[in-house]
C-alpha cells in the first residue's frame, strides 16, 4: 500500500510543478534561460533554488550508493526525474523503486 503512495506522490510531484513550469514558459517565450534567471530574482528564490539543488545532489548520491549495493538498476531513473522535473518527483519515485518486493 505504501508503495503506491510513493508512486502517487511521484506523479503529483511531476504534474503539479510541471503545470507551473509550462505556464511560465508559455508566457515567456519557451526560453529556459529566462526561467533559470527567475530562480535567482531575489534572496528568497535564490535560497530555495540552492536548497533544492543541495537536496537533489544528496538524493543522487544516496541513489547511486544504494543502487551499487542493491543492484536495483531501474532505480537510476529517479536521477533524471530529479534533475529534469524536481526532487518532488525524484524522491518519491526512488522510494517507489526501492520498496518493490524482493
Amino acid at each position: 500500500m505504501l508503495r503506491y503512495l510513493w508512486l502517487a506522490l511521484a506523479v503529483w510531484g511531476a504534474v503539479h510543478p510541471m503545470y507551473y513550469f509550462m505556464r511560465f514558459l508559455s508566457q515567456n517565450g519557451w526560453d529556459l534561460g529566462v526561467m533559470i534567471d527567475a530562480w535567482y530574482v531575489n534572496d528568497s528564490t535564490r535560497g530555495l533554488t540552492w536548497d533544492l539543488t543541495i537536496a537533489a545532489v544528496a538524493l543522487t548520491l544516496w541513489i547511486i550508493a544504494e543502487v551499487a549495493a542493491r543492484r536495483n538498476w531501474v532505480a537510476l531513473l529517479a536521477i533524471p526525474a530529479t534533475f529534469c522535473i524536481g526532487v518532488s518527483c525524484g524522491l518519491p519515485l526512488y522510494l517507489y523503486f526501492r520498496s518493490r518486493p524482493a
